[in-house]
């Protein structure tokens, strides 16, 4: 079955945790206009082999989705139940060449060269510059009497799965979906540009069936030559 609650998150970065070596993801803090606060939980390493995480990235994103965007409420949005036209497919969306992906590190010595600075670079500019985030993914909670254990916001509330959600192995089988794949769009007002960050693991297909079910291994596919489908289904 697909993610359980997948939509879009719109707000205001207004702080960040990078990955420590024993953690897998990149932590940012978003605010929406009516003050709610939500961490927005971002994979960068795999618990699969391999552990490097693919990454794709640009500051001129420019795809059908943005002009929707612009005019959701600020907070979050689920996608299937009240937008199913901006849900995201990396295979279906012509989002962007799967064939620019490259594998990085959580964290590595020397600079821009790991999925900790590559993010963090992405999501300082927005706050410097106010940009608006929308982050896709699985919402949880609101959590109540639970306070965030990063940034010590209560109730607990976010989004995680900001990545591809389809073509799993096995273990993650039941996560996925099709339209439903996770990633960070952000909209620079000022200078009206549009940047997006998207990530896959290595070992998902991108060979998948309308269920988002792998139709080949990962290595039989391969991210760079996968078989393309156009069209919402």
């Amino acid at each position: 079955m697909p993610l359980k609650n997948y939509g879009v998150l719109k707000g205001e970065a207004a702080g960040t945790i990078k990955a420590a070596e024993d953690k897998s993801h990149y932590q940012i803090l978003i605010k929406d206009g009516e003050g709610t606060e939500y961490r927005v939980a971002v994979n960068i390493k795999s618990q699969t082999d391999p552990s490097k995480v693919l990454y794709f990235a640009t500051n001129d994103f420019r795809a059908e989705e943005t002009a929707r965007l612009s005019a959701l409420e600020s907070g979050f949005t689920s996608i299937r139940q009240n937008h199913p036209d901006i849900g995201l497919d990396f295979i279906r969306g012509n989002l962007f060449d799967p064939g620019q992906m490259i594998p990085l590190p959580a964290d590595a010595g020397g600079s821009d060269n790991d999925l900790n600075e590559k993010i963090q670079d992405y999501i300082k500019e927005a706050m410097d510059k106010r940009a608006i985030i929308y982050a896709f993914g699985d919402r949880w909670g609101p959590e109540l009497n639970q306070t965030d254990p990063y940034f010590g916001f209560s109730p607990g509330n976010g989004i995680h799965d900001i990545h591809m959600n389809q073509g799993n192995v096995e273990k993650y089988k039941k996560d996925d979906g099709t339209w439903q794949d996770g990633g960070l769009l952000i909209y620079f007002e000022r200078e009206q540009r549009w940047a997006a960050i998207f990530l896959a693991f290595q070992s998902q297909s991108w060979c998948t069936d309308q269920d988002g079910h792998a139709l080949k291994s990962a290595e039989e596919c391969g991210h760079d030559s996968f078989i393309h489908h156009s069209g919402r289904s």
